[in-house]
Parts: structure tokens; C-alpha cells; sequence
């Protein structure tokens, strides 16, 4: 196994022996090489004579060459590297600038370091799979006729892994159709151990639906750490969305703020599917509905927002229209009756196992049937 090399750029001085102490276990097991610049300058001569640099992780604020100014860089010494910005909480005007110029993904300091491995791992997925294609025109037409490319790029962007917690767990599976749609989700770090969940299908097929998925994930992880209320978090990216939307990109997400502390569900709707609540004792109910319609189609377009509180067994189903919309090789859809009616017979006991009931109730239902569409659960339960 070859050890990834990541440049970390960044001018605190104690940051680099922070950075190999708490990644020494990573670094003895030959996983990763680390190598630190103070500033963009001393990264652009690192860059220019070792090309084998895989990540590069800066921070924006930096003397001499910051990270803003360093990324603009990057794509012309050596394009086959991906960047991750460090960034201060709420700072979205400097996130979404990074975003622009290229950046594939943000960790916010002081830095979690749990969160800071599934970021890399996750943003190696990526790519490894990128880097299966050329970024010339002709590749990317290329990739257009691989749907199974397209498939695993989609992949690589979702989580591999969730917070590890005695008051929740979360569970999650999505299946790809042949032509791959839109939907993607989401669990995002919040502070004060809260964990913002959300569930989302955007327009398209293909490749062009998973580079639209790549935007609106980003999008809307800055929008979710300079926000409180996912209503706001909902406005802004609806915003972002409009504000420049030659692609005609349309998304449908479902935002929730969940805090353990309280077993509280704060949440926002954009068009999408309405989660449902399997109570302990094995009472059912929707969420209640928020106003709201799919981001990208008005930029005046505002979002109500709620809260329920979870008690100790409850679970909470969230899903993409693939669910409801799976049919059966004579078209008749799987339905939302028939999706309730899974947890009407069997109470669920954890978030796998609710994640486990949705596609076991789907496979027994559509058979031999070719899929269609994206088929996405995610299951909230609170231990």
C-alpha cells in the first residue's frame, strides 16, 4: 500500500505537531504522508517539484499567499490533486469563494479530527474514481456514455461513516438506478453536538445529476455550519442555487437539525418527501408539512420550519421518491401504504434495521422489475 500524500498549508505553529500526533497511528500504519507549508508560496514549490502530492488541506488565512489566491494556483501546477479549505465557523463568504475556485470539500477549526479522517477518506474515494476519467472534453463526453462511472462518483460523496453515539443512531443505504438520478444525503458535525441530517434529489441524470449533487452538497454543508435554523439554511442555498443557475439545476431537500441533548428535530422542507415517525409503541405519524417548494425555481421562495422531540425508541424514516415511486414489473408502485405498512407490522430496534426493513419491503415487492431511480433511506433513531 502506498501512503497518500497530503500537504497541509497552513502558518500556526503548532499545528503541525498536532497534525502528527493525533494522525501517528495513521501515519506509522502507512496510510498517509503528511508535508506542511507555512504559506501558498512555499505550497506552490512543493507542488511544482513533488507531483505525487494527492490532497492538498489549506487554511484561507495566510500570510505572503493565502489559501483563496493558493487554490487559483493549484489547477495549473498540478490538476490531479483535491483540496480541502480549513475555515472558522460561519465564515460561508470565503467557503463559498473556495468552493468556486475548486475545492472539494471544508473542515471548520478548531478541527475534530474524527471528522477530519471521514473527510479524507471520503475525499480519496473521490479521487480515485476522478481520476478513472480526464478532465479534457473529450473524456467527459466519455463519461457521459459510463453510468457505472457516473455511479461510483455518486457514491464516493456520501458518508462511509456516522457520529458515534450513545443517544442515536443513524443508518443509511442508497441504490443506484442503471442511469443514475439525483438523490444524495448527508450528517453533517454540527456544534454543541447537535447533527444536521438531510436528505435530497436534484434534476438530471447521469453524470450531469452527480455533478449537480457534488454543488449542492457543498452548498448546502457551508449553508449548515453559518446557520442555526434550517430554514435559514434552506433560504441561503435556494439563494446560491438562483443566483447563478445556467445548468437549470432544481433540488428537493429534506434539512433537519437533530439535538441529542434535547431529542429534539428542528427541520425545513424543499419539496421533498415528508419523513415519517415510528413511535416506540408502534403508533405511526408523518412530520408535520412545512411550506416550502424545490430550490432553484424561485429565489423569493421563503420555508417554514418545525420541531418535534424523539422519546428513547422512536425512529424517524427519511427517503427519496425512488422509495414510493419502485414498481413492480406490471407498474404498479410500491406506494406510501405500502411503505408504512412495513413498520405497522414490525417496530423497529435500531437505524440499520430500519434501513434494512425499506429495501427487504421493496426487493420482496418489485422482484424481477428493472429500478428506474434512485432508491434512498436514512433512519434517525434515538437510543
Amino acid at each position: 500500500m502506498v501512503a497518500s500524500k497530503i500537504l497541509f498549508v497552513d502558518d500556526e505553529p503548532d499545528l503541525k505537531p498536532l497534525i502528527l500526533s493525533r494522525m501517528r497511528r495513521d501515519i506509522r500504519a502507512g496510510r498517509y504522508e503528511f508535508i506542511f507549508a507555512e504559506d501558498g508560496i512555499e505550497a506552490v514549490d512543493i507542488l511544482s517539484s513533488d507531483k505525487d502530492i494527492d490532497i492538498i488541506v489549506t487554511d484561507i488565512n495566510m500570510p505572503r499567499m493565502d489559501g483563496l489566491t493558493l487554490l487559483n494556483e493549484i489547477s495549473d501546477i498540478n490538476p490531479d490533486t483535491v483540496t480541502i479549505v480549513v475555515s472558522a465557523y460561519g465564515d460561508m463568504p470565503n467557503i463559498r469563494t473556495a468552493m468556486n475556485r475548486g475545492a472539494f470539500d471544508f473542515v471548520t477549526k478548531p478541527i475534530n479530527f474524527q471528522d477530519f479522517r471521514l473527510t479524507i477518506s471520503r475525499t480519496l474515494s473521490h479521487l480515485e474514481e476522478w481520476r478513472g476519467t480526464q478532465s479534457t472534453k473529450e473524456r467527459l463526453l466519455e463519461m457521459k456514455k459510463e453510468q457505472d462511472v457516473a455511479s461510483r462518483v455518486q457514491k464516493s460523496i456520501l458518508p462511509t461513516a456516522f457520529p458515534d453515539s450513545r443517544e442515536f443512531q443513524i443508518g443509511a443505504r442508497m441504490e443506484p438506478a442503471p442511469d443514475v438520478g439525483g438523490d444524495f444525503y448527508d450528517v453533517i458535525r454540527l456544534e454543541d453536538e447537535k447533527v444536521g441530517i438531510l436528505m435530497a434529489d436534484v434534476s438530471g441524470k447521469g453524470l450531469d445529476a452527480t455533478l449537480s449533487m457534488m454543488s449542492a452538497r457543498t452548498m448546502l454543508k457551508g449553508a449548515a455550519i453559518s446557520y442555526d435554523d434550517p430554514s435559514d439554511v434552506l433560504t441561503e442555498v435556494n439563494s446560491l442555487i438562483c443566483r447563478e443557475n445556467d445548468d437549470e439545476l432544481v433540488a428537493t431537500i429534506f434539512y433537519a437539525v437533530y439535538d441529542p441533548s434535547y431529542g429534539s428535530l428542528t427541520f425545513a422542507n424543499g419539496g421533498h418527501e415528508i419523513p415519517f415517525l415510528i413511535h416506540r409503541d408502534g403508533v405511526l405519524e408523518r412530520l408535520p408539512a412545512t411550506n416550502g417548494m424545490a430550490l432553484g425555481i424561485s429565489s423569493t421562495e421563503s420555508f417554514e420550519e418545525n420541531t418535534i422531540l424523539l422519546a428513547t425508541g422512536d425512529t424517524v424514516i427519511f427517503y427519496s421518491n425512488g422509495v414510493t415511486e419502485a414498481a413492480d414489473t406490471a407498474g404498479e408502485t410500491f406506494g406510501q401504504d405500502r411503505l408504512e405498512n412495513l413498520f405497522k407490522v414490525k417496530i423497529p430496534y435500531g437505524a440499520e434495521e430500519a434501513v434494512e426493513m425499506v429495501f427487504a419491503g421493496i426487493d420482496d415487492f418489485v422482484r424481477e422489475a428493472l429500478q428506474t431511480d434512485d432508491i434512498t433511506c436514512l433512519t434517525l433513531y434515538r437510543t
